[in-house]
């Protein structure tokens, strides 16, 4: 509930609200903080072991609010920064600040992983955070006698503007869990007398995958909202679990811009476009092209302020995002006949595992780090399940000599949970342009080759 007081108390004292990914640590913490030019943080105890790490490395940081369970705190670390104790907090006066908040300002910063650099951080403003919800309220045709509930984490999009807000706006219940279960989803789903869930990424497929039970159907379910459902499962998810599912489409730097009608879903698209969004397919120069034609997608609002105001302290990436009038998703797909939206592939360099976007720059920025690599190459691999899996190819210095496992603990050491390789690969050279340009696009035809070691098959496990 903490995380919720604080997401609110934020945007209503006018500062700027930064949640920030609980598995992030090294530079992919520091980045983080130092970008959004953070002066205050609010970390869990347990937490500051990484905080210590990299305290050297951040110059605008000022103070340090530390929240525990076993409040209060009884010894303040040992930080260079001024550092106080959450209950503090509650200690303030309950008055109404009286500051003057429009709702074009930035409420939220949301880091979303890069391309081509580190992750940016994607500005939401009031509004935008404020009317998805109302879309998604639509989508699912929710009331105020469905409980909502989630079990996704409360820094990313999903949770807060699909789940928390809804039930906000609706005046009615939400549960919120801390992490995701498969075996004990459904127990819990009963428990809470849960009406709507989202499903994100693999989720749907670890729910269905989990033994068949004869109460399977006898759930409290309405709707599921899956970020995507496979259409491999699609019919029997709905029959074995009697409810229904919708699908959608977006990303962090617009909004959810499709969703499949209620009454007349499409298996396997993500939808028509939404009263607020226009969405086109467009090829490399930016013209539409005819339906069933494969291209990017692009969208833009029909109504102000629906979609993100750019990357924070990037114009130049934020241009890019928006030229042309449109915002490019950077994903590729076709529209139907009818308007419905077919997503097929990623045209960004970016690698989508278990719900989380990762950076191939940020791997390769730690694993270049280490003294006996020369240079490395981080790809997608097809996952068995609905995503992807993380490959590094490596090429080491001359003479050197490295195991994967000692990769692979110094990548674990340094990298969120998700973003740790599962394959790894060493190589004389990596295929490259006329201009020394390193070709992803060859190393993702070779994927999993005779050399390729898989820690998976060896019999390690990456904790969170």
């Amino acid at each position: 509930m903490e995380c919720l007081f604080l997401w609110f108390g934020i945007s209503k004292s006018g500062a700027i609200d930064v949640p920030i990914n609980l598995a992030n640590k090294g530079y992919f913490l520091s980045h983080q903080i130092n970008d959004s030019e953070a002066k205050v943080l609010i970390i869990d105890q347990t937490l500051v072991d990484r905080l210590e790490l990299i305290q050297n490395d951040l110059p605008k940081l000022e103070k340090v609010v530390l929240w525990s369970k076993t409040a209060p705190i009884e010894s303040l670390p040992r930080l260079r920064f001024e550092c106080v104790d959450y209950q503090v907090l509650l200690g303030a006066s309950p008055e109404y600040p009286h500051i003057d908040i429009k709702p074009i300002d930035t409420q939220t910063i949301l880091y979303t992983s890069g391309t081509t650099g580190p992750a940016k951080g994607v500005m939401d403003p009031h509004t935008k955070i404020a009317h998805s919800a109302y879309e998604y309220i639509e989508a699912v045709k929710a009331t105020s006698a469905d409980v909502f509930f989630t079990c996704l984490p409360l820094f990313h999009a999903n949770a807060r503007i699909l789940c928390i807000y809804p039930a906000m706006l609706l005046g009615t219940k939400v549960v919120i869990y801390e992490k995701f279960s498969a075996s004990q989803f459904w127990e819990r789903i009963r428990k809470a007398g849960a009406t709507v869930f989202n499903s994100l990424g693999a989720m749907a497929h670890f729910i269905y995958n989990q033994p068949r039970k004869a109460d399977d159907a006898d759930n409290p379910v309405r709707v599921c909202a899956a970020f995507p459902m496979p259409p491999a499962i699609y019919d029997d998810f709905q029959k074995r679990y009697n409810l229904k599912v919708t699908e959608g489409y977006g990303l962090t730097e617009v909004a959810i811009i499709t969703y499949n009608p209620f009454d007349k879903p499409k298996k396997g698209s993500c939808g028509k476009e939404t009263s607020s969004f226009e969405v086109q397919i467009v090829d490399e120069n930016d013209f539409p092209v005819p339906a069933g034609t494969m291209g990017e997608i692009v969208a833009r609002g029909r109504v102000p302020w629906v979609t993100s105001k750019g990357y924070w302290n990037n114009p130049e990436k934020t241009v890019d995002l928006m030229r042309n009038h449109f915002y490019h998703t950077g994903d590729g797909g076709y529209l139907d006949e009818d308007g419905y939206l077919f997503f097929k592939d990623r045209m960004k360099d970016y690698i989508r595992r278990r719900g989380e976007n990762i950076s191939s720059f940020e791997i390769e920025k730690v694993v270049n780090a280490h003294p006996k690599v020369y240079e490395s190459a981080a790809i997608s691999v097809k996952s068995e399940l609905s995503e992807d899996e993380v490959k590094i190819v490596v090429v080491l210095k001359e003479s050197e000599t490295l195991s994967p496992e000692d990769m692979l603990a110094y990548c674990k050491d340094r990298m969120p949970y998700f973003a740790v390789p599962r394959y790894i690969e060493f190589v004389e050279d990596l295929p490259k342009t006329p201009n020394e340009k390193i070709q992803k696009n060859k190393l993702r035809e070779f994927g999993l080759t005779t050399g390729t070691w898989d820690r998976e098959k060896a019999g390690i496990k990456v904790e969170r």
